[in-house]
C-alpha cells in the first residue's frame, strides 16, 4: 500500500507534534519576554513562563519519542503521544489564558493537563515495558 494511503505512523505524529509545540513554545517565550514583561505582574509572568517551560519540555520529549524504534512500540505508544500533546496544550494553554485574561478560573483547568501529561509518561513506560516483554 502506498505511504499516502496508510495512516500516519505514531513516530510521524510524535515528530509533527514536537515541531508544532516547539515552534509555539519559542514564539510564546518571545512574546512573554518582550510583550508581557511590562504588562503583567512578575508573578503572572512567572506563571506564563511555567507554561512555556513545560511546553518546551514536552516538545523535546515528543521529539525523542519520535526516534524510538518500532520494536519498542506497543498498544500504549500511540495513546502516550496523544496524552503528551493534549496534556501540553491544556496545561500550558490554560496558563497562557489565565495570565492573558486574568480569569483565575482557568487555573482549575491546568491540573487536567497535568493529569494528561502524567498519563503520557505512564503510557510511555507501559509501552516500553510491554514491548520488552513481548520481545522476550
Amino acid at each position: 500500500m502506498p505511504q499516502s494511503a496508510q495512516t500516519a505512523s505514531p513516530c510521524r505524529i510524535a515528530w509533527t507534534a514536537a515541531c508544532v509545540l516547539g515552534f509555539l513554545a519559542v514564539m510564546f517565550g518571545a512574546f512573554g519576554a518582550h510583550a508581557l514583561k511590562n504588562e503583567v505582574t512578575p508573578e503572572r509572568l512567572a506563571v506564563f513562563e511555567t507554561g512555556v517551560r513545560y511546553q518546551m519540555y514536552h516538545a523535546i520529549v515528543l521529539l525523542c519519542v519520535s526516534f524510538l524504534p518500532a520494536s519498542l512500540h506497543s498498544r500504549f505508544f500511540r495513546p502516550s503521544v496523544v496524552f503528551f500533546f493534549a496534556g501540553t496544550v491544556i496545561f500550558s494553554g490554560s496558563l497562557y489564558i489565565l495570565v492573558l485574561s486574568g480569569v483565575r478560573a482557568w487555573g482549575a483547568v491546568t491540573p487536567i493537563g497535568g493529569l494528561l501529561l502524567l498519563a503520557g509518561w505512564l503510557g510511555l513506560a507501559c509501552s516500553l515495558v510491554s514491548s520488552k516483554k513481548a520481545a522476550a
